[in-house]
Protein backbone atom coordinates (compact mmCIF):
# COMPACT_ATOMS: atom_id res chain seq x y z
CA UNK A 1 0.00 0.00 0.00
CA UNK A 2 1.68 3.24 -1.20
CA UNK A 3 1.98 6.09 -3.61
CA UNK A 4 4.03 6.11 -6.75
CA UNK A 5 5.40 8.85 -9.33
CA UNK A 6 5.32 8.23 -12.48
CA UNK A 7 8.36 10.19 -13.76
CA UNK A 8 7.75 10.03 -17.53
CA UNK A 9 4.26 11.08 -17.71
CA UNK A 10 4.71 14.35 -14.35
CA UNK A 11 5.33 17.23 -15.95
CA UNK A 12 6.50 19.73 -13.15
CA UNK A 13 2.71 21.73 -13.24
CA UNK A 14 2.63 21.48 -9.74
CA UNK A 15 -1.13 20.93 -9.84
CA UNK A 16 -0.35 17.57 -7.48
CA UNK A 17 1.28 19.47 -4.88
CA UNK A 18 -1.77 22.15 -4.61
CA UNK A 19 -4.47 19.59 -4.64
CA UNK A 20 -2.63 18.17 -1.75
CA UNK A 21 -4.53 19.15 1.57
CA UNK A 22 -1.95 18.14 3.69
CA UNK A 23 1.11 19.60 1.84
CA UNK A 24 2.55 16.53 1.48
CA UNK A 25 3.80 16.87 -1.74
CA UNK A 26 6.88 18.84 -3.55
CA UNK A 27 8.39 19.47 -6.73
CA UNK A 28 11.73 19.75 -6.88
CA UNK A 29 13.63 19.85 -10.98
CA UNK A 30 10.27 19.82 -12.10
CA UNK A 31 9.47 16.05 -10.66
CA UNK A 32 6.93 15.54 -7.88
CA UNK A 33 8.46 13.97 -4.60
CA UNK A 34 5.98 12.70 -2.25
CA UNK A 35 6.87 13.48 1.80
CA UNK A 36 6.99 10.76 4.50
CA UNK A 37 4.13 12.33 5.81
CA UNK A 38 1.40 11.19 3.14
CA UNK A 39 -1.66 10.06 4.36
CA UNK A 40 -2.52 7.98 0.53
CA UNK A 41 -5.95 10.35 0.57
CA UNK A 42 -6.03 10.03 -3.47
CA UNK A 43 -6.35 14.03 -3.42
CA UNK A 44 -3.54 14.26 -5.47
CA UNK A 45 -4.44 12.07 -8.27
CA UNK A 46 -7.38 13.36 -8.66
CA UNK A 47 -5.60 16.46 -9.72
CA UNK A 48 -3.30 15.16 -11.38
CA UNK A 49 -3.74 15.49 -15.26
CA UNK A 50 -1.12 13.51 -17.07
CA UNK A 51 -1.93 9.88 -14.98
CA UNK A 52 1.32 10.62 -13.55
CA UNK A 53 0.33 9.67 -9.90
CA UNK A 54 -0.73 6.26 -8.69
CA UNK A 55 -2.28 5.20 -5.28
CA UNK A 56 -2.21 1.26 -4.74
CA UNK A 57 -4.59 0.17 -2.38
CA UNK A 58 -4.97 -3.66 -1.91
CA UNK A 59 -7.94 -4.60 -3.71
CA UNK A 60 -9.02 -7.24 -0.65
CA UNK A 61 -7.90 -7.21 2.84
CA UNK A 62 -6.41 -10.62 4.08
CA UNK A 63 -8.12 -12.14 7.02
CA UNK A 64 -5.14 -11.47 9.17
CA UNK A 65 -5.30 -7.46 8.15
CA UNK A 66 -8.55 -7.37 9.34
CA UNK A 67 -7.86 -8.34 12.65
CA UNK A 68 -5.64 -5.24 13.10
CA UNK A 69 -8.90 -2.86 12.67
CA UNK A 70 -10.91 -2.14 16.28
CA UNK A 71 -13.08 0.20 17.74
CA UNK A 72 -16.64 1.82 16.43
CA UNK A 73 -16.32 5.05 15.22
CA UNK A 74 -18.96 7.49 14.91
CA UNK A 75 -18.59 10.82 12.64
CA UNK A 76 -20.02 13.27 14.79
CA UNK A 77 -21.66 15.76 12.21
CA UNK A 78 -22.34 19.10 13.75
CA UNK A 79 -23.83 23.17 12.10
CA UNK A 80 -22.79 25.96 13.73
CA UNK A 81 -20.95 25.13 16.61
CA UNK A 82 -24.26 22.51 17.24
CA UNK A 83 -24.18 18.67 16.81
CA UNK A 84 -27.12 17.21 14.94
CA UNK A 85 -29.49 15.46 16.94
CA UNK A 86 -28.39 12.11 14.57
CA UNK A 87 -24.82 11.93 16.02
CA UNK A 88 -26.33 11.49 19.41
CA UNK A 89 -28.55 8.81 17.90
CA UNK A 90 -25.79 7.03 16.17
CA UNK A 91 -23.42 7.29 19.93
CA UNK A 92 -26.44 5.19 21.29
CA UNK A 93 -26.13 2.26 19.09
CA UNK A 94 -22.49 2.58 18.57
CA UNK A 95 -22.24 1.78 22.35
CA UNK A 96 -24.32 -0.96 22.13
CA UNK A 97 -22.31 -2.70 18.92
CA UNK A 98 -18.81 -1.31 20.78
CA UNK A 99 -20.26 -3.57 24.16
CA UNK A 100 -21.38 -6.04 22.24
CA UNK A 101 -17.56 -6.31 20.84
CA UNK A 102 -15.66 -5.28 23.35
CA UNK A 103 -14.46 -2.45 21.92
CA UNK A 104 -14.14 1.13 22.03
CA UNK A 105 -16.50 3.40 20.80
CA UNK A 106 -14.66 6.94 19.19
CA UNK A 107 -16.25 10.01 18.00
CA UNK A 108 -14.95 12.10 15.30
CA UNK A 109 -15.35 15.37 15.49
CA UNK A 110 -14.08 18.51 12.68
CA UNK A 111 -15.25 22.18 12.64
CA UNK A 112 -13.38 25.13 13.59
CA UNK A 113 -13.62 26.18 17.13
CA UNK A 114 -15.58 23.24 18.28
CA UNK A 115 -13.52 21.79 21.17
CA UNK A 116 -16.72 22.70 23.38
CA UNK A 117 -18.37 20.08 22.01
CA UNK A 118 -16.19 17.20 23.17
CA UNK A 119 -17.39 16.72 26.45
CA UNK A 120 -21.31 16.40 25.14
CA UNK A 121 -20.12 13.33 23.04
CA UNK A 122 -18.51 11.60 26.05
CA UNK A 123 -21.55 12.31 27.84
CA UNK A 124 -23.53 10.29 25.33
CA UNK A 125 -21.49 7.19 25.07
CA UNK A 126 -17.71 7.97 23.32
CA UNK A 127 -14.82 6.58 25.42
CA UNK A 128 -12.41 8.87 22.79
CA UNK A 129 -12.86 12.05 20.62
CA UNK A 130 -10.96 12.47 17.93
CA UNK A 131 -10.48 16.23 17.11
CA UNK A 132 -9.70 18.12 13.92
CA UNK A 133 -9.90 21.47 14.57
CA UNK A 134 -9.20 23.89 11.58
CA UNK A 135 -10.07 27.15 9.89
CA UNK A 136 -10.65 25.37 6.64
CA UNK A 137 -13.25 23.07 8.04
CA UNK A 138 -15.55 25.46 9.26
CA UNK A 139 -17.96 25.23 6.61
CA UNK A 140 -18.24 21.27 5.43
CA UNK A 141 -16.44 20.47 2.38
CA UNK A 142 -16.56 16.82 0.87
CA UNK A 143 -12.65 17.22 -0.21
CA UNK A 144 -11.58 18.77 3.21
CA UNK A 145 -13.55 16.35 5.44
CA UNK A 146 -12.47 13.17 3.20
CA UNK A 147 -8.91 13.96 3.07
CA UNK A 148 -9.01 14.44 7.03
CA UNK A 149 -11.29 11.49 7.75
CA UNK A 150 -8.89 9.25 5.13
CA UNK A 151 -6.06 9.88 7.12
CA UNK A 152 -7.83 9.07 10.48
CA UNK A 153 -8.84 5.45 9.19
CA UNK A 154 -5.01 5.12 7.78
CA UNK A 155 -3.94 5.60 11.45
CA UNK A 156 -6.51 4.44 13.66
CA UNK A 157 -7.92 1.50 11.62
CA UNK A 158 -11.52 1.47 12.95
CA UNK A 159 -13.47 -1.81 12.31
CA UNK A 160 -16.90 0.48 11.94
CA UNK A 161 -17.48 3.60 10.54
CA UNK A 162 -21.07 5.49 11.03
CA UNK A 163 -22.51 7.88 9.50
CA UNK A 164 -25.76 9.91 9.81
CA UNK A 165 -27.65 9.26 6.59
CA UNK A 166 -28.22 13.24 6.36
CA UNK A 167 -27.02 15.59 3.39
CA UNK A 168 -23.62 15.90 4.30
CA UNK A 169 -23.09 12.30 5.79
CA UNK A 170 -24.61 10.92 2.05
CA UNK A 171 -22.25 13.12 0.30
CA UNK A 172 -19.09 12.30 2.44
CA UNK A 173 -19.51 8.66 3.35
CA UNK A 174 -19.56 7.39 -0.18
CA UNK A 175 -16.45 9.96 -1.28
CA UNK A 176 -14.54 8.04 1.56
CA UNK A 177 -15.42 4.32 1.22
CA UNK A 178 -13.80 4.96 -2.49
CA UNK A 179 -10.94 6.04 -0.76
CA UNK A 180 -10.36 3.73 1.57
CA UNK A 181 -11.54 1.04 -0.72
CA UNK A 182 -14.28 -0.54 1.30
CA UNK A 183 -18.18 -1.03 0.88
CA UNK A 184 -21.02 1.13 2.25
CA UNK A 185 -24.43 0.88 3.27
CA UNK A 186 -26.86 3.40 2.84
CA UNK A 187 -29.87 4.65 4.75
CA UNK A 188 -29.43 1.56 7.13
CA UNK A 189 -32.53 1.09 9.79
CA UNK A 190 -31.31 -1.53 11.98
CA UNK A 191 -27.27 -1.96 13.06
CA UNK A 192 -26.29 -5.79 15.01
CA UNK A 193 -23.34 -7.71 15.70
CA UNK A 194 -23.34 -11.31 14.26
CA UNK A 195 -23.16 -13.77 16.73
CA UNK A 196 -20.82 -16.19 15.06
CA UNK A 197 -18.72 -13.65 13.27
CA UNK A 198 -18.58 -10.34 14.70
CA UNK A 199 -19.77 -8.75 11.66
CA UNK A 200 -21.90 -5.90 11.39
CA UNK A 201 -25.38 -6.70 10.04
CA UNK A 202 -26.67 -3.35 8.29
CA UNK A 203 -30.03 -3.73 7.76
CA UNK A 204 -31.98 -1.46 5.20
CA UNK A 205 -35.21 -0.66 2.87
CA UNK A 206 -34.95 -2.09 -0.76
CA UNK A 207 -36.89 -2.75 -3.58
CA UNK A 208 -38.98 0.72 -3.07
CA UNK A 209 -39.16 -0.31 0.61
CA UNK A 210 -41.01 -3.95 -0.14
CA UNK A 211 -38.27 -5.66 1.25
CA UNK A 212 -35.35 -5.28 4.39
CA UNK A 213 -32.12 -6.62 3.08
CA UNK A 214 -29.42 -7.40 5.73
CA UNK A 215 -25.82 -6.27 4.34
CA UNK A 216 -22.03 -7.83 5.48
CA UNK A 217 -19.47 -6.23 5.01
CA UNK A 218 -16.80 -9.38 5.08
CA UNK A 219 -13.49 -9.10 3.50
CA UNK A 220 -12.77 -4.93 3.67
CA UNK A 221 -12.73 -2.70 6.68
CA UNK A 222 -14.13 -0.49 8.47
CA UNK A 223 -17.65 -1.50 7.97
CA UNK A 224 -19.03 1.38 6.95
CA UNK A 225 -22.87 2.70 7.37
CA UNK A 226 -24.72 5.66 6.80
CA UNK A 227 -28.08 5.44 9.60
CA UNK A 228 -31.49 7.35 8.99
CA UNK A 229 -32.20 9.96 11.27
CA UNK A 230 -34.51 8.76 13.98
CA UNK A 231 -34.49 5.81 13.71
CA UNK A 232 -32.58 5.15 17.11
CA UNK A 233 -32.51 6.53 20.66
CA UNK A 234 -30.81 8.89 22.01
CA UNK A 235 -28.92 7.85 25.49
CA UNK A 236 -29.49 9.59 28.48
CA UNK A 237 -26.54 11.94 28.93
CA UNK A 238 -24.36 10.86 31.83
CA UNK A 239 -22.16 14.35 32.69
CA UNK A 240 -19.84 12.17 34.86
CA UNK A 241 -18.57 9.76 31.90
CA UNK A 242 -14.85 10.46 31.66
CA UNK A 243 -13.29 10.33 28.30
CA UNK A 244 -9.93 10.84 26.16
CA UNK A 245 -9.62 14.09 23.78
CA UNK A 246 -7.30 13.74 20.74
CA UNK A 247 -6.25 16.07 18.75
CA UNK A 248 -5.74 15.11 14.70
CA UNK A 249 -3.16 17.71 13.74
CA UNK A 250 -4.56 19.04 10.30
CA UNK A 251 -1.97 21.81 7.70
CA UNK A 252 -4.99 21.63 5.50
CA UNK A 253 -4.17 23.79 2.25
CA UNK A 254 -7.06 26.31 0.91
CA UNK A 255 -5.56 25.67 -2.38
CA UNK A 256 -5.92 22.27 -2.29
CA UNK A 257 -9.43 22.75 -2.38
CA UNK A 258 -11.39 23.06 -5.52
CA UNK A 259 -14.29 24.20 -4.80
CA UNK A 260 -14.81 27.70 -2.54
CA UNK A 261 -18.08 28.51 -0.25
CA UNK A 262 -19.16 31.86 -2.15
CA UNK A 263 -22.68 31.93 -0.06
CA UNK A 264 -24.46 30.47 2.68
CA UNK A 265 -28.45 30.59 2.50
CA UNK A 266 -30.40 28.85 4.99
CA UNK A 267 -33.46 27.34 4.09
CA UNK A 268 -36.01 29.02 6.76
CA UNK A 269 -39.03 27.27 5.67
CA UNK A 270 -40.92 26.00 8.85
CA UNK A 271 -42.62 23.43 6.57
CA UNK A 272 -39.56 21.55 5.18
CA UNK A 273 -37.56 20.72 8.53
CA UNK A 274 -38.97 17.53 9.64
CA UNK A 275 -36.63 15.43 11.23
CA UNK A 276 -35.76 17.90 13.80
CA UNK A 277 -39.21 19.33 14.08
CA UNK A 278 -41.12 18.39 18.02
CA UNK A 279 -44.30 18.36 15.79
CA UNK A 280 -45.52 17.32 12.85
CA UNK A 281 -48.60 17.39 10.93
CA UNK A 282 -48.47 15.36 8.00
CA UNK A 283 -51.50 15.02 4.79
CA UNK A 284 -52.33 11.81 2.70
CA UNK A 285 -54.71 11.28 -0.19
CA UNK A 286 -57.85 11.97 2.23
CA UNK A 287 -56.57 15.68 1.40
CA UNK A 288 -57.63 15.25 -2.44
CA UNK A 289 -55.29 17.86 -3.81
CA UNK A 290 -52.65 19.98 -3.71
CA UNK A 291 -54.69 23.14 -3.07
CA UNK A 292 -56.16 21.53 0.52
CA UNK A 293 -52.83 21.46 1.51
CA UNK A 294 -53.57 24.64 3.36
CA UNK A 295 -56.08 23.12 5.23
CA UNK A 296 -53.53 21.37 7.55
CA UNK A 297 -50.73 24.31 6.81
CA UNK A 298 -52.99 26.74 8.77
CA UNK A 299 -52.79 23.37 11.82
CA UNK A 300 -49.05 23.04 11.28
CA UNK A 301 -48.41 27.40 11.46
CA UNK A 302 -50.70 27.35 14.63
CA UNK A 303 -48.82 24.58 16.52
CA UNK A 304 -45.24 25.57 15.28
CA UNK A 305 -44.82 22.49 13.38
CA UNK A 306 -43.43 20.84 10.24
CA UNK A 307 -45.57 19.59 7.12
CA UNK A 308 -45.18 15.99 6.38
CA UNK A 309 -47.36 14.16 3.60
CA UNK A 310 -47.51 10.20 2.57
CA UNK A 311 -46.00 8.82 -0.11
CA UNK A 312 -49.20 8.71 -2.53
CA UNK A 313 -49.08 12.63 -1.97
CA UNK A 314 -45.36 13.22 -3.00
CA UNK A 315 -46.05 10.71 -6.09
CA UNK A 316 -48.71 12.72 -7.24
CA UNK A 317 -46.91 15.88 -7.06
CA UNK A 318 -48.69 17.55 -4.35
CA UNK A 319 -45.41 17.97 -2.01
CA UNK A 320 -41.96 17.57 -2.75
CA UNK A 321 -39.81 14.61 -1.31
CA UNK A 322 -38.40 16.59 1.44
CA UNK A 323 -41.66 16.66 3.02
CA UNK A 324 -42.39 12.37 2.85
CA UNK A 325 -42.15 10.42 6.29
CA UNK A 326 -42.07 6.82 5.52
CA UNK A 327 -39.62 3.99 4.61
CA UNK A 328 -38.95 5.89 1.56
CA UNK A 329 -38.79 9.09 2.64
CA UNK A 330 -37.64 10.54 5.94
CA UNK A 331 -38.36 9.03 9.70
CA UNK A 332 -39.27 11.40 12.36
CA UNK A 333 -39.41 11.16 15.75
CA UNK A 334 -41.51 13.75 17.53
CA UNK A 335 -43.18 14.85 20.51
CA UNK A 336 -46.65 14.78 18.36
CA UNK A 337 -47.37 13.15 15.05
CA UNK A 338 -50.71 14.49 13.76
CA UNK A 339 -51.77 12.27 10.80
CA UNK A 340 -54.69 13.87 8.29
CA UNK A 341 -56.30 11.53 5.58
CA UNK A 342 -53.65 9.50 5.60
CA UNK A 343 -54.36 5.06 5.75
CA UNK A 344 -51.40 4.02 7.46
CA UNK A 345 -50.00 1.73 4.99
CA UNK A 346 -46.40 0.04 6.24
CA UNK A 347 -44.57 1.82 4.56
CA UNK A 348 -45.47 4.80 6.01
CA UNK A 349 -45.62 3.66 9.65
CA UNK A 350 -42.28 2.64 9.76
CA UNK A 351 -41.51 6.26 9.19
CA UNK A 352 -43.27 7.66 12.45
CA UNK A 353 -44.42 4.98 14.82
CA UNK A 354 -42.25 6.15 16.88
CA UNK A 355 -43.78 9.30 17.27
CA UNK A 356 -43.85 10.12 21.90
CA UNK A 357 -47.63 10.60 20.75
CA UNK A 358 -49.70 9.84 17.62
CA UNK A 359 -53.41 11.82 16.57
CA UNK A 360 -55.06 10.39 13.40
CA UNK A 361 -57.86 12.25 12.19
CA UNK A 362 -59.73 9.98 9.46
CA UNK A 363 -63.08 9.29 8.34
CA UNK A 364 -62.05 5.46 8.11
CA UNK A 365 -62.71 3.57 11.35
CA UNK A 366 -60.98 0.80 10.64
CA UNK A 367 -57.84 2.55 8.56
CA UNK A 368 -54.78 0.91 10.01
CA UNK A 369 -53.34 4.23 11.25
CA UNK A 370 -56.03 4.50 13.54
CA UNK A 371 -55.28 1.19 15.04
CA UNK A 372 -51.98 2.45 16.11
CA UNK A 373 -52.53 6.16 17.01
CA UNK A 374 -53.30 7.23 20.72
CA UNK A 375 -56.04 9.47 19.41
CA UNK A 376 -57.97 8.33 16.82
CA UNK A 377 -60.76 11.17 15.49
CA UNK A 378 -63.13 9.70 13.13
CA UNK A 379 -64.34 12.35 10.76
CA UNK A 380 -63.83 15.10 8.15
CA UNK A 381 -60.52 16.14 8.20
CA UNK A 382 -61.86 19.59 6.41
CA UNK A 383 -64.51 19.90 9.25
CA UNK A 384 -62.28 18.53 12.21
CA UNK A 385 -58.96 20.37 11.26
CA UNK A 386 -60.43 24.00 10.76
CA UNK A 387 -62.62 23.55 14.01
CA UNK A 388 -59.45 22.64 15.63
CA UNK A 389 -56.81 25.53 14.41
CA UNK A 390 -60.15 27.78 15.79
CA UNK A 391 -59.95 26.10 19.29
CA UNK A 392 -56.28 26.57 19.47
CA UNK A 393 -55.88 30.04 18.76
CA UNK A 394 -58.57 30.47 20.88
CA UNK A 395 -56.88 29.40 23.65
CA UNK A 396 -53.87 31.30 22.72
CA UNK A 397 -55.56 34.50 23.27
CA UNK A 398 -56.64 33.20 26.50
CA UNK A 399 -52.72 32.66 27.48
CA UNK A 400 -53.83 29.10 27.47
CA UNK A 401 -51.38 26.55 26.17
CA UNK A 402 -52.33 25.50 22.29
CA UNK A 403 -51.49 21.54 23.58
Amino acid sequence: MGIKIILDNCTGCKKCMTGCPFGEIEVIEKKALVKEGCTLCGACQEACEFEAIEVDRPALQSTADLGKYRGVFVFAEQHDGELRSCTLELLGAGRRLADRLGQELAAVLLGDEVEGLWQNLVAHGADKVYLADHPTLGLYQTESYAAVLTAVISKYMPSIFLFGATTTGRDLAPRLASRVNTGLTADCTSLEIEAETGLLLQTRPAWGGNIMATIKTANDRPQMATVRPNVMKKPTPDTGREGEIIPIPVSLDPKGIKARVVEVIKNHDWSVQIEEAEIVVAGGRGLQNAENFEVIESLAKTLGAAVGASRPVVDSGWKAHSHQVGQTGKTVQPKIYIACGISGAVQHRVGMESADMIIAINKDPDAPIMQIADYAVVGDLFQVVPELVKELKSRRKKGESAI
